[in-house]
């Protein structure tokens, strides 16, 4: 039992839900170290989550009930996984891939309806993230519709803390990522040659993955990747709308890309939070905090800190790239970082061959927690 039982904010009230980026502002200021029965422990400040995230020994990353390779691991477990997935995402195997996601991207671009409403969530950001990832990981175009249905129902399952469906859901991806498996295995050397196989043939120690952490290992890259690239594309959209004026200076120097997407999805987080258990007990901000218990990381509030960013609205291009936790640090820093920032550049670089803007009238609806950025939103986008 925590030693602070009482809630200090409710994290799935309505006025929470409706305004997350302003709750977690107000919250940083005011009770930076906060619990609730939803999350357990919530930390907003900068300089906390530094402080958890460089300290694996004090606070476990071992926080579910299921096997997660290797995001659910400590070391000396979580290193051997680590340096197993790491050439996956290399800058060789980033810059290959370089021009799939261009095609990919001027694609979908190009069949955007012009000067008429659409809904860049569901016609563009979720279409992109889909097939960007099935295209990395050498999955059929059969499997993008599955998996969009497949995010849906996992998302309102996690929301509503709905432990039997969550549990039936996985068993659904589960079985997705076994009918893969299943079709190399039988296809032995003639099986395609891509990182999907590759799992196959990769050994941990002396043995051969098994075929739960192989399936770990691609449901945290699909999972993870698809959430965040679509909520990303979405929010880095929305901005461009909001803030033609930027629009108008990323379009005549893309070079600028890069910086401005970190910062525009520093102000807005694509990745909500994650979580930790504490392995002993600790104190920070003031708040004892017992051994066992959990811990909730707000990214979305950490890289809007006032005390390391100054005003945590302002756009700039010239901020220290050290200091942003948009892909983490320390061990767990994320792996495909290079690979999402390439991503992003490239499908932004492409829709900028338009002008991006908001359908008339019409007002977009925020994702609501665990998931960030928009639900739907409303744009037009117009030829220039």
């Amino acid at each position: 039992m925590p030693n602070n039982p009482h809630s200090d904010w409710d994290p799935r009230s309505s006025s929470v839900l409706s305004q997350p980026t302003e709750t977690c502002d107000r919250m940083r200021r005011r009770c930076p170290v906060a619990y609730s029965d939803y999350l357990g422990w919530s930390l907003f400040r900068h300089d906390d989550m530094t402080r958890v995230l460089n300290d694996h020994d004090t606070f476990s990353n071992a926080a579910s009930s299921h096997l997660s390779v290797p995001n659910g691991m400590d070391p000396p477990e979580h290193t051997r996984y680590r340096q197993l997935i790491e050439p996956y995402f290399t800058a060789e195997r980033t810059d290959a891939f370089a021009p799939i996601c261009r095609a990919i991207s001027a694609d979908l671009v190009s069949r955007l309806p012009r000067g008429v409403e659409i809904d860049l969530v569901t016609q563009f950001a979720q279409l992109f993230a889909l097939q960007i990832q099935c295209a990395f990981l050498g999955w059929p175009a059969s499997l993008h519709e599955p998996l969009r249905q497949w995010i849906q129902k996992n998302h309102e399952a996690t929301l509503a803390r709905d432990t039997e469906k969550m549990a039936a859901i996985a068993l659904e991806f589960d079985g997705y990522i076994g009918a893969l498996l299943d079709v190399r295995r039988e296809a032995g050397d003639a099986a395609p040659d891509d990182i999907t196989t590759s799992l196959l043939r990769q050994r941990i120690g002396d043995r051969l993955l098994s075929q739960e952490e192989i399936v770990s290992i691609l449901r945290n890259w699909t999972v993870g990747e698809l959430g965040t690239i679509a909520a990303s594309v979405g929010i880095l959209a929305h901005y461009m709308a909001e803030h033609p004026q930027v629009q108008r200076q990323l379009r005549a120097d893309m070079a600028l890309l890069p910086a401005a997407i970190d910062e525009i999805l520093r102000m807005r987080a694509p990745l909500i939070s994650n979580r930790r258990v504490a392995t002993r007990p600790v104190e920070i901000g003031g708040r004892k905090i017992a051994a066992g218990e959990r811990i909730t990381l707000m990214w979305s509030s950490a890289n809007r800190d006032e005390a390391v960013f100054g005003d945590p609205d302002v756009f700039r291009l010239d901020r220290d790239p050290t200091q942003s936790l948009l892909y983490g640090t320390g061990i767990h820093v994320c792996p495909g970082a290079d690979l999402s920032r390439l991503e992003l550049r490239i499908v932004m670089e492409e829709l900028l061959v338009t002008e991006i803007a908001f359908a008339p009238g019409k007002l977009p609806v925020s994702a609501i927690y665990p998931a960030s950025g928009f639900a739907s939103l409303p744009m037009q986008i117009r030829s220039l």
